[in-house]
């Protein structure tokens, strides 16, 4: 290069580096390629080799059956129908979080997807079960054959199915809210009602007071206690749970968000929520976003009256201890929430896109 440096002219010299760049930028690329399309050879012999043990799996079983065909709509490839139809679902719905908006879409999906939607009606709405109420739900949502697969919903607080010996437990899911939202509206729908039954006499009806008149008063419905909701369905049927302000209740409603429910949403995201839901569990959910997005909205339900509250009331209410509590919990679900959405989908030019399956098998043996 020293002796070409000497005999080339300077413009030479800088084609030459040039032409250079060029052409080790066309190699790295073509390698770039030539490494992409291994990889998508490497999967597609993996997905092959996947398959025909599946098929020779169930071919398998169903020899020793004595079965016809499986049918395909399992949460599990290549499973039996015992393992895909054996699934329940249990959401135990917080009030004013858009529950119901959300159930509805299980409703309108269910005899699509052929499942059963079953409402949990409590007795004046008490999310808190008697031992002998527990025992025998647990016994319906695990040996109600006839109901399987299953969505339960209702107003009732988490219940630990392991405590009761069952082998197989649900699977929980649910929707958060911000805390002083969703008192607003709760507020409002006790003395207003919703588009959804528009004529149902409400509970405070007639009571024309608004929810800031409310704070100022020092009223009792919109005190800090009311708050306190979020954090006890989440923590479940233990007395501490249902103390006000408890620090443990907290502790234990976070734990069981990690590590009982597959999913936790937060109403404001709720068609993300639905997305991740129907890529989840597509036996249930399969059709849910397409219906949220285009659908005639008829699932979606508004409370009547409702008017968001001063900035006074809110700097009030956030001056409480259990406000604090409640805004920890909701802020950990956002943050877990939206860590499992950014390992679940992407945006682009402001829609959502579910990100393709990042794993594959390979090196499976023996290959008999």
């Amino acid at each position: 290069m020293g002796l070409l440096r000497v005999m080339m002219p300077p413009k030479f010299q800088l084609l030459t580096l040039l032409a250079f760049a060029v052409a080790m930028f066309f190699l790295e690329n073509q390698i770039q390629k030539l490494e992409e399309s291994r990889g998508k050879l490497e999967r597609a012999i993996a997905r092959h080799e996947v398959r025909e043990i599946e098929q020779r799996h169930t071919q398998d079983g169903q020899r020793e059956r004595g079965a016809g065909p499986v049918p395909g709509a399992g949460l599990v490839p290549g499973a039996g129908l015992a393992d895909t139809e054996d699934v329940v679902i249990i959401y135990n719905r917080v009030p004013k979080t858009a529950s119901t908006s959300f159930t509805n879409i299980a409703y309108d999906l269910c005899g699509k997807n052929r499942y059963h939607v079953l409402h949990i009606n409590t007795t004046k709405n008490n999310p808190v079960m008697s031992i002998q109420d527990q025992v025998r739900f647990v016994k319906n949502v695990t040996e109600w054959r006839e109901m399987k697969p299953a969505f339960y919903h209702g107003h009732v607080s988490f219940l630990d199915f392991t405590k009761f010996g069952v082998k197989k437990k649900p699977i929980y899911i649910n929707v958060v809210r911000d805390p002083i939202e969703r008192l607003v509206s709760y507020y409002y729908f006790l003395r207003f009602g919703d588009d959804y039954r528009p004529g149902l006499r409400r509970r405070k009806q007639g009571d024309k007071k608004t929810f800031d008149e409310c704070v100022s008063a020092g009223g009792s419905d919109c005190a800090p206690e009311k708050l306190w909701l979020q954090i006890p369905f989440f923590c479940g049927h233990y007395s501490e749970c249902w103390n006000v302000g408890s620090p443990w209740a907290l502790e234990q409603a976070k734990y069981n968000l990690v590590n009982e429910y597959m999913l936790v949403g937060v109403t404001e995201e709720l068609e993300d929520f639905v997305m991740m839901l129907e890529a989840a569990l597509p036996r249930f959910f399969r059709g849910a976003t397409e219906l949220y997005k285009t659908g005639k909205k008829s699932h979606l339900r508004r409370t009547t009256e409702k008017k968001p509250p001063t900035k006074e009331s809110t700097a009030k209410l956030q001056q409480s201890a259990i406000w604090k509590m409640e805004n920890d919990f909701y802020e950990f679900a956002l943050e877990q929430f939206q860590f499992v959405r950014a390992h679940a989908v992407r945006e682009k030019d402001g829609e959502l896109y579910l990100l393709a399956q990042n794993f594959f098998y390979e090196k499976i043996y023996p290959k008999n």
